[in-house]
């Protein structure tokens, strides 16, 4: 019989899961996490715990918090378990379970409470997982100082209902407490996540008052990370595998990959836990390697996501598997993405798209293309737009970047997809409409920006679309590898 997973019963789990070797009584806060969804459980909160159990930097625990409703029953399942959870690793020739303790609190979904708690000293590192579209960063990349939320915390400092608004709120009760700000850590898939959170941070300080703003300029640091694991959703079915195949009773685990990176740049005023004992690198220079994870592993995900929708596929191994598909995104890879690419020492891309490949690969994932869709009009300007603008710059190929984008528009136009974007209605307008008239799609300037007027990429995206609406999508990928590169 399965094991409720608690404090109290760690000592009774099978020994199929490994347990913390330390004990979370010795812990003490340092970190305070918001967004405490899968992968920050899955990375993260790993990373920390096997740092624990070399019995090094048990001040650095962390806090969870979060703002949004879904938050509030996250935490109540978490509650149930003294914050505890299942991480599996779904290797491709077995899988392993560990039970980590890292996250000794998950505070309730209240702005008071978290502010508060952002003001305690002992609170160095604040982290985020707020999703890419959680930024309020327009198709520029630019601060929306415009947005509704934004405006309103603006006129409502004390009162605030964003996460920027909160921090700040929290930093400004530190300052008149005499306590030193605390490090902005993003852990978000954002190229230079670290300059777009300081950009967001300050442009709200900005609005509410100058000398806030020069305050945070002056006094917190924002370093640049990048992050990488594979974590799906988890559902009935990976809560009963876990009980099934490891006897734990746990209310919300969280599957993953077996692989895992974290590259960040070394700028923590107030210290932070030694995590280059547990693998994570520390650099002078995080952007090369972000930019390569953004453009080849995110990116690769969007470059398979569509044409396998379009073509029937429901999980991403099930695609990879599909031979057109599989040299679609290494046709795309090699001729377009890699060669605008800048070059990190030691690094071969080449060997990396490998990688990606076999971790795409994975039927123990089981990771579905459904989820892969979800938000294009946020993920297609931060993994494939910089691409198209580089290779436009550099004039190199672009037949296939156009190919990518117009596979997404036909999947926003396509009837019978669930189309899960939060500008869905306005993105299958324009795609329905790009049978007839393809610029309809590139001139949603917030996503796009100014692409539209490009004449070389829109000859190039009206043609691929075009094919699009008169051939299968598997005539037209097979069309891109035939064609000669240009």
């Amino acid at each position: 019989m399965a094991v409720k997973l608690s404090l109290s019963t760690l000592g009774d789990l099978p020994k199929t899961a490994a347990s913390p070797s330390y004990d979370r009584s010795d812990l003490r806060a340092g970190i305070l996490h918001i967004g405490v969804g899968n992968f920050h459980r899955a990375h993260q909160a790993v990373y920390l715990d096997k740092l624990f159990n070399t019995g090094r930097d048990l001040d650095w625990a962390i806090v969870g918090a979060g703002i949004k409703n879904f938050d509030a029953e996250r935490r109540a399942f978490l509650r149930d378990q003294d914050w505890l959870t299942t991480v599996v690793e779904l290797g491709p020739q077995g899988y392993s379970a560990r039970v980590t303790g890292a996250m000794i609190d998950f505070l309730e979904v209240d702005g008071d409470r978290l502010i508060n708690q952002l003001a305690d000293p002992a609170i160095r590192i604040v982290s985020l997982t707020i999703t890419e579209g959680g930024y309020f960063i327009d198709a520029a990349g630019d601060f929306d100082g415009t947005h509704p939320e934004i405006v309103s915390d603006a006129a409502n400092p004390t009162t605030p209902q964003t996460v920027f608004g909160i921090l700040l709120a929290g930093l400004q009760k530190r300052r008149s407490l005499g306590h030193a700000a605390f490090t902005i850590l993003s852990c978000d898939n954002l190229p230079e996540n670290g300059h777009v959170t300081r950009q967001s941070v300050e442009g709200l300080a900005a609005l509410i008052s100058g000398d806030l703003k020069g305050w945070v300029a002056d006094n917190v640091a924002f370093p640049n990370s990048m992050v990488d694991c594979i974590t799906p959703t988890t559902s009935a079915r990976e809560i009963a595998m876990v009980e099934d195949e490891f006897g734990v009773n746990d209310a919300a685990p969280v599957v993953c990959e077996p692989f895992r990176q974290w590259v960040m740049e070394d700028n923590f005023p107030l210290g932070r836990p030694a995590l280059e004992h547990v693998g994570v690198e520390f650099v002078s220079d995080v952007a090369p390697y972000e930019t390569m994870k953004l453009r080849i592993l995110n990116a690769g995900h969007a470059a398979i996501a569509y044409p396998a929708a379009l073509l029937g596929h429901e999980y991403v191994h099930e695609a990879m598997a599909d031979p057109d598909i599989s040299a679609w995104l290494a046709g795309l890879m090699r001729r377009e993405v890699i060669p605008v690419l800048p070059p990190i020492s030691g690094v071969d891309f080449d060997a990396y798209l490998e990688t990606c490949v076999e971790r795409f690969a994975n039927p123990a994932i089981s990771d579905t293309i459904a989820r892969l869709c979800q938000d294009g009009s946020n993920r297609q300007p931060k993994f494939v737009l910089p691409t198209i603008t580089d290779a436009l710059a550099r004039d190199t190929g672009i037949n296939g970047l156009a190919l990518e984008v117009a596979l997404w528009c036909r999947y926003c136009a396509h009837p019978k997809l669930v189309l899960d974007d939060a500008r869905a209605e306005q993105l299958a307008t324009a795609a329905r409409s790009s049978k007839s008239d393809p610029m309809l799609f590139l001139r949603i300037s917030d996503v796009f920006g100014d692409l539209a007027t490009n004449e070389r990429f829109s000859r190039a995206f009206a043609r691929q679309v075009g094919l699009l609406w008169v051939q299968n999508p598997r005539q037209v990928l097979k069309g891109f590898l035939d064609s000669v590169d240009q």
